[in-house]
């Protein structure tokens, strides 16, 4: 035998001997299996089980809601939500007409503030961009309560405290500057050369932006946009301090506290209304779902 063929006789054997090893290292043993599998079962069921729970909840009278012996069906029925939306406890027709308004505008505001800063943000170069950026990242630190009371100075000022419009902009300053950052980061990866093509065209830095670009940004438009709603839709804190406290002003999540009394909770209306506040959600993330992940993983690659 010569030196080649021994040689390859060698590495031959030594591959045949390494690949069943990585096979061995990359195959979990039945123990470790069930763990993982119980692990998961169980976060399932901790995440699962509160909803899962408020539903049921919703269908129960407010006397049998909470009880020392809770049972899955007792007394179920439908009254709980005839009541919440025939009007006999709140206005909630009202206060969902102003929750979509105020989400809407805030979603449609926040994503066209927040994409042409971003595109602005990355591809041009101007003083004070990075300042900018930067100021963004430091209002993000700030919780809510400590905005609170300077944007109400604000909007007492401007006139616009107690009407809805004046919190579709408080909700922008949250939501346009996480907007931003993630559009940034997108339009970082959408190639330049568009841009240079769209110019030979004969269109404008906005037509380029309008008519080329941003077509190709649908996932990250629709990751903005839904934070943007989410933002607005579920907020308590501003909504209770910068709308009236007439009951045809409030949105859906200052409205549920007509459920929450001194001296008792109507928990099965509560319940209820809370199934009813979330379907919107629910329906906005099934229509936005399919550009979540790519949208995410996309805006977080440059930044």
């Amino acid at each position: 035998m010569s030196v080649d063929a021994a040689a390859l006789q060698t590495a031959r054997t030594g591959a045949g001997a390494a690949a069943p090893t990585a096979a061995r290292r990359g195959r979990r043993s039945r123990l470790a299996s069930v763990g993982l599998h119980a692990a998961l079962v169980t976060a399932s069921f901790v995440a699962v089980f509160p909803i899962f729970w408020v539903l049921v909840t919703s269908f129960k009278p407010d006397a049998r809601a909470v009880s020392p012996t809770p049972r899955l069906v007792d007394e179920s029925s439908v009254d709980n939500y005839v009541d919440v939306l025939s009007g006999a406890r709140g206005d909630f027709l009202a206060w969902f007409g102003n929750s979509v308004t105020i989400a809407g505008l805030t979603t449609l505001l926040g994503v066209f503030v927040s994409s042409t800063t971003a595109y602005a943000v990355s591809r041009f170069r101007f003083p004070g961009r990075r300042g900018l950026m930067l100021t963004f990242l430091v209002m993000q630190m700030f919780p809510f309560a400590v905005l609170i009371v300077p944007l109400y100075n604000i909007l007492l000022a401007l006139g616009l405290q107690g009407r809805s419009l004046g919190l579709v902009l408080v909700y922008c300053t949250t939501a346009v500057p996480f907007c931003t950052y993630m559009l940034k980061g997108y339009f970082d990866t959408v190639p330049t050369d568009i841009d240079e093509a769209g110019r030979v065209d004969g269109l404008s830095p906005f037509g380029v932006f309008w008519r080329l670009v941003l077509p190709l940004a649908r996932p990250g438009l629709a990751v903005t946009a839904f934070y943007s709603f989410i933002t607005a839709w579920g907020e308590v804190a501003f909504a209770s301090a910068f709308l009236s406290a007439a009951d045809g002003s409030k949105t859906l999540s200052v409205g549920l506290q007509v459920f929450i009394q001194q001296n008792r909770t109507e928990w099965g209306h509560l319940a209820a209304a809370s199934v009813l506040v979330a379907l919107p959600a629910v329906a906005v993330f099934y229509l936005v779902q399919r550009f979540l992940v790519g949208g995410l993983a996309d805006g977080a690659a440059k930044g």
